[in-house]
């Protein structure tokens, strides 16, 4: 198991109709590694929402004929979906459209909400009906129920955050309005900029703008609300303060593209940091440091710059794999991490290495590489993660949800060590993870337990899936018969 990502969010709203589809295109295909289980599109021509989503990756869903489908228009929004609420079903993906009483709505959302079963059970006993098992649409009710007593589609949504608890970056299109917003904590970035042709662009990463043109213009703060309306921008910050941030501190370390710069700190400098601090804090006798692509790499040559060893090129990722392609049937007992990487013999042979990568879950990755490093005969190999271990779950976002599925919940590093077959292994201190970020206002909840909201009562991620027991689904079918 490998820590999977997140999601990743898209708006952009132009001053004249024009083809919005392909600006959105670009950049949720520079958001692919935030989610590669679905994606979608929603364009709005003059108040009518035209919209295509299905399941797969970017290049898979919106292939030719499909883009040109979708009409000019003056707001779009897109998402690109790893669910870590509601299953892998075409139902869940995103942006998700609402028809109400004072127009429509498409909203797409980054994060996980720790109150969305009281929300959506309070919700259902009002008369709601739910159509998908994410927690987005529990958000969606709660702003159009508030739209209905506001005067505006911005003020339902600052009421709305009055309900909602835990992360989310919200991109939100109305008939005429573009609207961001971040949770008061900040647990998920979110930014907005401006291309020469007058368009504002807002998406979870820096590097999603610049694949686009746009000019970063700053990061949404925790708390903001900003509404793009007729060229103007206007910003609502009656929620922000209410809460310290809590930035998640592994969007540094692995979510985030290595280009991006969130709250004002480089990704790629931030994971340099971090393999500084391991060759400070866990030094090795060693020929070589390499890292495992691709958030390993920044690390290792932080690694290696501190230390002194020599960096070098020890695995290749196959770029092409696809995510379809990477489910064989149960017939085909090949090794997933063969297939995705290989490794450079001659810069291996006979040399003891330095391996850095980002995590350990539950180790089964991690033993695999050792033993693809090993047999590209390597003669001593010492791991070196550049994240703490982890410990706890994580109820807003990341896909960590059970401390039975964490190998350092059983094992002592030691242990650990042998159980991938490493010759030593070194974690980055916890304390560490500050100076790592350059932020102390982070969320490390995963690694130290220490939760910034109530631990929710039911943490499963097919929570809203759940069958009836037999008894009560017979009685159910009986009353409808």
């Amino acid at each position: 198991m490998s820590i999977h990502e997140e999601c990743g969010v898209f708006g952009v709203i132009s001053p004249h109709p024009c083809d919005l589809t392909s600006v959105v295109y670009y950049g949720l295909y520079a958001l692919q590694h935030r989610g590669q289980e679905s994606c979608g599109i929603v364009v709005n021509d003059g108040g009518v929402f035209a919209s295509h989503k299905d399941l797969g990756l970017v290049s898979e869903v919106f292939q030719p004929g499909l883009w040109s489908a979708l009409p000019n228009g003056t707001i779009a929004v897109g998402h690109v979906r790893y669910g870590t609420t509601g299953g892998t079903s075409r139902s869940n993906c995103q942006p998700l459209e609402v028809n109400h009483q004072k127009g429509r709505m498409a909203i797409a959302h980054n994060g996980n909400l720790s109150n969305a079963a009281e929300l959506r059970n309070r919700l259902e006993l009002s008369g709601a009906i739910f159509h998908t098992t994410s927690d987005t649409e529990t958000i969606a009710y709660v702003v159009t129920k508030e739209r209905l007593s506001s005067a505006s589609i911005e003020e339902a949504l600052s009421k709305a955050m009055n309900t909602l608890d835990g992360a989310y970056s919200l991109v939100l299109m109305s008939p005429q309005k573009l609207l961001c917003a971040r949770d008061p904590y900040g647990f998920r970035p979110l930014c907005y900029g401006k291309t020469e042709d007058g368009l504002y662009v807002v998406a979870s990463e820096t590097a999603a703008l610049k694949a686009v043109g746009a000019v970063p213009v700053r990061d949404v703060e925790p708390g903001e609300i900003l509404v793009f309306d007729g060229g103007r921008v206007i910003s609502r910050r009656e929620h922000c303060g209410r809460k310290e941030k809590r930035l998640c501190a592994f969007e540094y370390i692995y979510f985030a593209r290595p280009d991006s710069v969130i709250d004002g700190v480089s990704v790629h400098a931030a994971r340099f940091r971090a393999g500084q601090i391991l060759a400070k804090t866990h030094p090795a006798d060693a020929d070589v440091v390499m890292g495992v692509p691709d958030s390993g790499l920044d690390a290792a040559l932080g690694y290696s710059r501190e230390s002194g060893v020599p960096y070098t090129i020890g695995l290749i990722k196959n770029k092409y794999i696809g995510r379809t392609f990477l489910s064989p049937g149960q017939s085909l007992r090949l090794d997933q991490v063969k297939i995705k990487l290989s490794a450079i013999e001659e810069n291996l042979k006979v040399k003891r290495v330095v391996l850095v990568d980002d995590s350990i879950v539950r180790g089964t990755t991690s033993g695999r590489i050792v033993k693809l490093i090993r047999e590209a005969g390597a003669s001593e190999i010492h791991v070196r993660i550049s994240s703490p271990p982890f410990l706890h779950p994580c109820y807003y976002g990341t896909d960590i949800d059970s401390r039975e599925h964490l190998i350092a919940c059983r094992h002592s590093v030691d242990e650990i060590a042998e159980i991938i077959g490493a010759d030593t292994l070194g974690y980055l201190p916890v304390e560490a993870l500050a100076a790592m970020a350059g932020c102390s206002q982070l969320c490390s909840a995963c690694f130290d337990g220490r939760y910034p909201t109530p631990i929710p009562s039911d943490t499963r991620k097919d929570r809203f899936e759940r069958k009836l027991p037999a008894k009560k689904q017979n009685a159910s079918q009986e009353g409808s018969a």
